[in-house]
């Protein structure tokens, strides 16, 4: 693994922090048939902490959108979105980010597929995010920014290509996962 090159996305990635912003967000998200989705929360550092997810992270073919779940006004686009029968939204280890998710607003996801879990089913061990980006698509994601303060106002430019990563990286896995075959096996 080591040796294989580091890669991060590198197309347009839209903070999403106004209405027109949500505007741009809305017309792409709708018009996709899959989502590369991802969460990020502040770290816990003591036995029994934990927060809510601080950020939603959704790819498209075109761009990654990044909402701040500070922002109220984007709710009700998350909600819809991870209700849609015909998108899929593709990530690792979905559970934990649709439980959190459901503690800062309520939705009814449909049609979320957990990578992770279909790589299992596939007789894959090692099945995060990374290790499947290196299995399948030949690269590296470096962890750097994973436990930073994903609550900060201001997301830094690292925090910002770390979480656009992340969702690209799944939506780029799905794709693969399709192509060779690997998501007919999880009923």
């Amino acid at each position: 693994m080591l040796a294989l090159p580091v890669r991060r996305y590198e197309g347009p990635i839209v903070l999403v922090a106004t209405a027109a912003d949500l505007a741009r967000a809305t017309d792409d998200l709708r018009q996709e048939k899959v989502l590369g989705f991802d969460t990020e929360t502040r770290p816990a550092f003591k036995k029994g902490e934990s927060y809510p997810p601080c950020l939603v992270q959704l790819a498209t073919a075109q761009a990654v959108y990044l909402f701040q779940l500070r922002e109220t006004f984007v709710f009700p686009l998350i909600a819809e979105l991870m209700a849609a029968p015909h998108i899929v939204k593709a990530g690792v280890s979905v559970a934990d980010d649709l439980r959190g998710l459901k503690t800062v607003f309520p939705f009814a996801e449909k049609n979320v597929i957990d990578l992770g879990r279909a790589a299992r089913h596939c007789g894959m061990k090692q099945t995060g995010v990374r290790n499947l980006a290196g299995m399948l698509l030949g690269f590296r994601i470096t962890k750097g920014s994973k436990t930073s303060n994903w609550a900060a106002h201001t997301l830094s430019p690292s925090q910002i290509h770390y979480a656009a990563t992340d969702a690209w990286a799944c939506r780029e896995l799905y794709l693969d996962f399709q192509r060779r075959g690997f998501l007919h096996t999880t009923g």
